[in-house]
């Protein structure tokens, strides 16, 4: 890999001939048409936030560097931008009167109504840049290498960079597009910013089965998304399909694997949404993300809910009054070892070696009270499960 540095290049030629992709959120062109903003293994913009963007430009007004441009130079003779297009596309934007600066007398301001000389000093200021050539694993490996500092990659930008091709351009089209009308549905159950390819991982996730990576690398040269796009749709419809309604613990759920676990089975959606609700209204259920799967698997592993165990001091006083039962009656504290004809008929445990149970179990309208507590030995506890 071959490497030049441009030290002579101004921001009024970078930005000569700027165009902005409103509907998807990123610069595309600049340099007079010969360089390419974002290219496909670039993450969207994220500058616009009214802090990173206006930040640039106060850099650049005020004479501070705004860092190292790294720019690729392809064969066709133009460029791409490897590592700057946050900063190349908030100057680009703010030229073209996208954004306004909060001015010294406390007025924004847009670029046409900036003082003449800051108009000047902004569009003259030289930018430092890199160029390099070389093969595309070289390419993609400094591309990783520079970008450690700043607003680090997450792993589904670096997989967008590493397998870049026709399938990521069509990918990213279709997840990381923040003006897709289905995208407050999909934000029902999938947590995560869509600039950050965030939508997109999880989408990957679920047809690749949890192997994001693997999957890329089989499609990276596919022209169509077509079995991404139909599996992911109908994970998302299935889960509004079984419940009927939407609730905020249904974000970022696991609907791939709950798919792929429960979708052959046959469900009730209003009987269904009404057991969440009761289930909702359970004092005793502590992890209302689990309500789902629990509803969706027969309402067997009562884990999933974290269900409100009995308290120390509850467990303690029912020791305390089984210990005096079982001393009068000459038996085993433990009521199922009493009644038994083992050798641990009349075995008195310790409090360490027993549990706290439901005498009926919670899943049966038993209730997390003293009045329903018992302590068993440990081999029973886990022996009775939900009976």
């Amino acid at each position: 890999m071959t490497t030049e540095l441009l030290t002579d290049v101004t921001v009024e030629e970078i930005c000569n001939g700027f165009q902005y992709s409103e509907l998807e959120g990123k610069g595309l062109f600049g340099w007079g048409g010969k360089l390419v903003i974002q290219p496909e293994y670039q993450r969207n913009y994220i500058y616009a936030d009214g802090k990173r963007d206006v930040a640039v430009i106060d850099s650049l007004l005020k004479g501070y560097p705004i860092g190292l441009l790294y720019f690729v130079k392809t064969a066709d003779g133009r460029y791409e931008v490897l590592d700057g297009q946050q900063r190349i596309t908030s100057v680009g934007r703010f030229l073209t009167e996208k954004f306004a600066f909060p001015g010294a007398d406390g007025f924004e301001r847009n670029f046409s109504s900036l003082p003449a000389d800051q108009r000047a000093k902004l569009l003259g200021t030289r930018l430092t840049i890199y160029v390099c050539e070389g093969g595309e694993s070289e390419i993609k490996e400094w591309f990783k290498t520079i970008n450690i500092a700043g607003i680090p990659l997450n792993a589904q930008e670096l997989l967008n960079a590493i397998y870049s091709g026709p399938f990521v351009t069509a990918a990213k089209e279709e997840f990381s597009n923040s003006m897709k009308p289905m995208l407050q549905k999909w934000k029902a159950y999938v947590r995560g910013n869509e600039k950050r390819q965030e939508i997109l991982a999880e989408a990957l996730r679920w047809v690749g089965r949890g192997d994001i990576d693997g999957y890329m690398a089989k499609h990276r040269f596919d022209e169509g998304i077509g079995e991404l796009k139909a599996y992911f749709s109908t994970v998302i419809d299935w889960a509004a399909t079984v419940f009927k309604g939407v609730e905020d613990e249904m974000c970022g759920l696991e609907w791939g694997r709950l798919y792929e676990t429960y979708h052959a089975n046959a469900y009730d959606p209003e009987a269904v949404w009404e057991r969440v609700r009761t289930l909702y209204a359970d004092e005793f259920v502590k992890s209302r993300k689990g309500i789902f799967e629990y509803v969706l698997g027969g309402e067997k592993d009562t884990r999933l809910l974290d269900v409100r165990v009995f308290e120390p001091k509850e467990a303690k006083a029912v020791y305390a009054r089984q210990m005096a039962d079982a001393e009068k009656k000459g038996v085993s504290n433990c009521p199922l070892c009493a009644v038994g004809h083992d050798a641990n008929a009349k075995r008195i445990w310790k409090f360490s070696e027993m549990d706290a149970d439901h005498v009926a179990a919670w899943s049966k309208g038993g209730a997390t009270d003293i009045s329903n507590c018992q302590m068993l030995c440990r081999t029973h506890n886990r022996a009775k499960g939900n009976r």
